[in-house]
């Protein structure tokens, strides 16, 4: 596998009307290009995620995995805002020689995807075999598809929407209240909103997992009264993420979600998911509160032929990434 940067020199005007006046995208390339370009594989990833998919989906893509280095060009890219080595919050602005902090721009899914082609053209990818990406990874793809609907042949999404709910920005607004709610959160430093964002951790697990996961998983001992392993999860979840994050690329990636819309400026949501052409599979999870059920249904009810899958799982949205077997086995029978 090989890491590199895209550095995109010139100004890029942002959805919003801002610009950057560059910008870095890290990415990775896994295996090996054929002679007529025809097996890229391009991942999308998800929330907190990077540009390895072998390290998160590695279950899904790897060596001996229905994605095989061996047989595929994969290629992810890790999007703008991101902790994992694309322009951020962090990084510095070329024009005033400091970092963003707090005077990052917006960002939508829209601005990622645009940026994420660039990098296509810059490897001179004329074809996309498939695209895959799940929950934010589905919604940048969905929206890829949208726009350029000659590029891909198949489509894959898990565990995404075509426009993300009120419920969804609700979650994700509580988040960011913790963020607020940090005192640190106003200093102009890498760590300021760490603790909050720890909290804001802790709040998205709730959406991410559900009653009958932690019921299973964080179960309580006979006559506890104190000190219960969902205490113990949560505070270790929260720590988990200060370790590798930044409370700012949350709050950016976070308002991301929220933008998410397939529809706007195209009329109607379902008239613009008829713009796809690829061959199209959407997969729902069963026990999945965040990005219910029949949000996938929908989308695979609009796009022409497409077809949709559920899997029934315990582990919520973060089925997604664990319910490896079973994903395998649904994409193997949607080519077959």
């Amino acid at each position: 596998m090989e890491n590199k940067i895209f550095h995109h020199d010139e100004p890029f005007k942002l959805e919003s009307g801002a610009w950057l006046p560059e910008f870095d995208l890290a990415y990775t390339t896994y295996g090996t290009l054929n002679a007529d370009k025809s097996n890229v594989i391009w991942v999308c990833h998800a929330f907190t995620g990077n540009a390895n998919p072998s390290d998160w989906w590695n279950g899904l893509i790897g060596e001996k995995r229905l994605y095989n280095p061996a047989e595929h060009f994969i290629v992810c890219a890790n999007i703008l805002g991101s902790h994992y080595g694309s322009t951020n919050a962090l990084s510095k602005n070329p024009i005033t020689g400091e970092p963003y902090f707090h005077d990052f721009p917006f960002l939508t899914i829209r601005d990622v995807v645009r940026a994420i082609d660039l990098l296509r053209q810059s490897l001179n990818i004329e074809k996309i075999n498939t695209l895959l990406g799940g929950s934010l990874g589905g919604q940048q793809a969905l929206e890829w598809a949208i726009i350029q609907p000659e590029l891909f042949e198949n489509l894959i999404l898990f565990s995404t929407n075509a426009i993300h709910s009120p419920w969804g920005i609700a979650f994700n607004e509580s988040q960011r209240m913790a963020i607020a709610a940090d005192p640190t959160w106003i200093e102009r430093n890498s760590k300021a909103g760490m603790n909050g964002m720890k909290v804001a951790r802790s709040i998205a697990l709730l959406s991410y997992r559900n009653y009958a996961t932690y019921g299973r998983t964080q179960s309580r001992d006979e006559g506890q009264v104190d000190f219960f392993r969902a205490n113990t999860y949560q505070n270790y979840q929260g720590e988990k993420l200060g370790k590798r994050f930044n409370a700012f690329s949350y709050w950016t990636l976070s308002k991301m979600f929220d933008s998410h819309d397939v529809g706007r400026g195209r009329g109607k949501v379902e008239e613009a998911l008829k713009l796809i052409k690829a061959k199209t599979l959407v997969i729902g999870i069963s026990s999945d509160v965040l990005f219910p059920p029949e949000e996938q249904e929908f989308i695979a009810n609009q796009i022409p032929n497409a077809r949709y899958a559920l899997i029934d799982s315990m582990y919520g949205h973060d089925g997604f990434l664990i319910e490896f077997e079973a994903m395998s086995e649904t994409i193997k029978g949607f080519f077959n």
